[in-house]
């Protein structure tokens, strides 16, 4: 799964410390993972031997539930109270028990991609429910850091970016096309591209001016640090087809009959995360905006002290 490393302009705890978080996402999400399955391989056998099932359900389901409530914000991975009753039915195999699982990260993702210990932001709730965000963090693996559209503070003020993944490899900035599915897309040199539906085509802005923008941030900061990292644009689009000859330098046209692969090369790719990588992102996030305020058991300690006084 994807470690989430900034959203929008909210503060995130990996800008706090990149070296720590990261690593400690992977064995908060190894040790979890592997505790909920041994506690649902437990709940499926007493299911078996049970009878009459029904005397079975509160005892089994009072376990299975527990797994996911009480749990420490800063050591463990839990699902909100509301969505726990999305339990009430065992998982009926390791896939869906996969599922659950991967669902049960979303929320404690945006939570560490919006607060800090001390501070937190205000976190559209929309978030929750983005189906592209939780494409990207739920099928690439977690050696990829995201930067689910950054907000960039330049001197001439805040600059919105692109989709940005950061991996032991490269840097992909991603802009996504989606149209409807019988429309083909046509990219072209120009800043015009062209849709195609019933063989009569219509223009629209090319998604590549968006794409060289974020490009150009990222390598004034790379060049500012003298860090040389690999820098590749995406275009994606998993609904259309592309209809091209040739591809810009440095630059993938992922259509709906390619993207499947595309991420199949992510899943299979075994290597660890590096600590340029990782130097690369705390670099970025270094230019990011964040707005957030103090978590109101801080502003309550602030009070205190100032009134011992």
């Amino acid at each position: 799964m994807a470690q989430l490393i900034k959203l929008d302009n909210y503060i995130s705890r990996y800008q706090r410390d990149i070296f720590h978080y990261p690593s400690q996402f992977s064995r908060l999400k190894k040790e979890n993972w592997e505790r909920l399955k041994f506690l649902w391989e437990d709940q499926m056998q007493l299911k078996l031997e049970a009878e009459p099932e029904e005397e079975l359900k509160e005892s089994n389901f009072s376990k299975w539930r527990s797994f996911f409530r009480s749990r420490s914000e800063s050591e463990d991975i839990y699902m909100e109270e509301d969505e726990t009753d999305e339990l009430d039915i065992l998982p009926a195999s390791e896939e869906e028990l996969k599922h659950y699982f991967l669902d049960t990260l979303i929320p404690f993702q945006l939570k560490w991609a919006s607060t800090t210990i001390n501070e937190m932001s205000f976190i559209n709730r929309d978030y929750y429910q983005d189906f592209l965000l939780k494409y990207f963090l739920q099928r690439i693996p977690d050696t990829h850091l995201l930067m689910y559209y950054p907000v960039f503070q330049l001197k001439n003020g805040p600059m919105d970016g692109d989709i940005i993944l950061i991996s032991p490899l490269e840097i992909e900035i991603i802009t996504l096309i989606e149209k409807p599915s019988n429309q083909t897309i046509i990219p072209n040199d120009s800043r015009l591209w062209f849709i195609e539906e019933n063989n009569i085509q219509s223009k629209f802005l090319s998604p590549l001016i968006s794409t060289k923008r974020t490009e150009t941030v990222i390598q004034s900061i790379l060049k500012k640090y003298q860090l040389d990292y690999p820098i590749k644009k995406v275009i994606l689009s998993r609904t259309n087809l592309f209809d091209y000859q040739l591809e810009p330098y440095h630059t993938k046209y992922i259509d709906r009959d390619h993207h499947e692969e595309w991420l199949k090369q992510k899943q299979q790719l075994h290597t660890p995360l590096k600590h340029q990588q990782l130097k690369v992102a705390e670099l970025i996030l270094k230019h990011c905006e964040s707005v957030a305020v103090k978590r109101p058991e801080w502003e309550q300690d602030d009070t205190s002290d100032s009134f011992s006084k």
